[in-house]
């Protein structure tokens, strides 16, 4: 049976974060409305039978970059073709861009056959109730106080593509808690906490140097329900560093893979990613 390729509407994006928590990848209360926001036909449903029988995300992220993520088919679907259509749509509405994608350590090899490289690999860190970090420095204060361009502006070099849309609902979203770091150059970092069916994740945390980003986490974990979780990439060792100073364990990895040149980022200043979903 070929099963049929097409946008989830807004109303549907509730069933695909169900299937994500069913696959243990524990989504935020609110990632159904943000990451509709980054791309409205981006998440793709594939219907067989007459019901939902799987989904991928293949979101353009301006005029030359796509993430594809969200890969689920239901486990009554699987081996029946159906993962095979959502590659092949997803890929193809991301023709001609440079695709990136966080995969699993068992999917990696597939994912080489299909063209993509390993550019580094993005650890999951977690514990039950983070330690407070000493160094930390700068005047930490909620993000919708410093001028939404120098977030922006923060944001574009470790990101890249311009994701206005997105940020603006990541900040605003019921529950996140978006907070700042501001010196007396400017803004020095930017940070998300997000409630989770378990627990809590933070994401991005952006910083220009490793005191303001401990600042920054300090601030985001105070009073978060726990566990609390960290995805940050190994190639920043101050990134490694800090979640493993706070007391945190990495429990799961993944590896960043591009095809197409890997883009040139700021990953010293990468101290958690938004999502393996989003990148």
């Amino acid at each position: 049976m070929t099963p049929t390729i097409r946008p989830a509407r807004r109303a549907e994006m509730g069933l695909l974060a169900d299937w994500a928590a069913n696959e243990g990848w524990n989504p935020g209360l609110h990632d159904a409305d943000t990451f509709f926001a980054a791309d409205p036909e981006g998440f793709l449903l594939a219907e067989a039978g007459g019901e939902a029988a799987g989904c991928i995300s293949a979101v353009r992220q301006g005029s030359g970059h796509g993430f594809i993520g969200f890969y689920i088919v239901r486990p009554d679907w699987r081996g029946k073709g159906v993962g095979l259509a959502l590659w092949r749509a997803g890929m193809a509405r991301l023709a001609g861009r440079v695709v990136g994608l966080d995969g699993v350590v068992a999917q990696q090899a597939s994912y080489a056959r299909s063209g993509f490289v390993l550019a580094w690999r993005n650890l999951r860190f977690a514990a039950a109730a983070p330690v407070r970090l000493g160094g930390g420095e700068g005047e930490v204060l909620p993000a919708g106080n410093v001028p939404f361009q120098d977030v922006a502006a923060l944001d574009a070099g470790v990101f890249p593509a311009e994701r206005e849309a997105f940020l603006r609902a990541w900040m605003a979203a019921p529950g996140h808690c978006a907070l700042a770091v501001r010196g007396a150059g400017g803004l020095r970092g930017f940070g998300v906490a997000r409630p989770c069916r378990e627990g809590t994740k933070l994401g991005p945390l952006t910083a220009t140097d490793p005191a303001a980003a401990r600042a920054l986490f300090n601030a985001l974990v105070a009073g978060a329900p726990g566990p609390v979780f960290l995805d940050l990439p190994e190639s920043n060792p101050a990134a490694v560093a800090l979640a493993r100073e706070a007391g945190m364990a990495s429990a799961f990895e993944t590896a960043r893979m591009y095809a197409g040149p890997a883009p040139t980022l700021r990953q010293e200043r990468i101290f958690g990613v938004a999502s393996f979903e989003l990148g």
